[in-house]
C-alpha cells in the first residue's frame, strides 16, 4: 500500500474517531436528542453556516462518488456515501479517496 493511500486511511479513521468524541460527549450531557443536536447545530450564525458549509460539500461529494463510481465500477466505493452522511465529511471524503486509489482489476 502506498504512502498516500496510507495517509488517506489514516485520516478517514481520525475523522470517524475525533468528531465522534464530541458527539458522544454532547450526548452524555444532553441525552439521545437528535433534534436537540440540530438545534445546537443552529445556536448562531457562524455555526450554522458552518453546517451548511459541509452538507454543501457532502452533497458535492456525493454526487462526485456516484458519477465515478458509475464510470470505474469501483461499487464499494459507494460506502463513502453513508460515511459521509453517518459519521461525517471528514471521514467519508478521506474514506472515499483511499478507496479511489485503489487498483482497479
Amino acid at each position: 500500500m502506498s504512502g498516500l493511500r496510507m495517509l488517506f486511511l489514516a485520516l478517514a479513521v481520525w475523522g470517524a474517531i475525533h468528531p465522534m468524541s464530541y458527539f458522544i460527549a454532547w450526548f452524555r450531557a444532553n441525552g439521545f436528542d437528535l433534534g436537540a443536536l440540530v438545534a445546537a447545530w443552529h445556536a448562531n450564525a457562524a455555526s450554522s453556516g458552518l453546517v451548511w458549509d459541509l452538507t454543501i460539500a457532502a452533497i458535492a461529494l456525493t454526487v462526485w462518488i456516484g458519477a465515478e463510481t458509475w464510470v470505474r465500477r469501483n461499487w464499494l466505493a459507494l460506502i463513502a456515501i453513508p460515511a459521509t452522511f453517518g459519521i461525517g465529511l471528514s471521514c467519508g471524503l478521506p474514506l472515499y479517496l483511499f478507496l479511489r486509489s485503489r487498483p482497479i482489476d
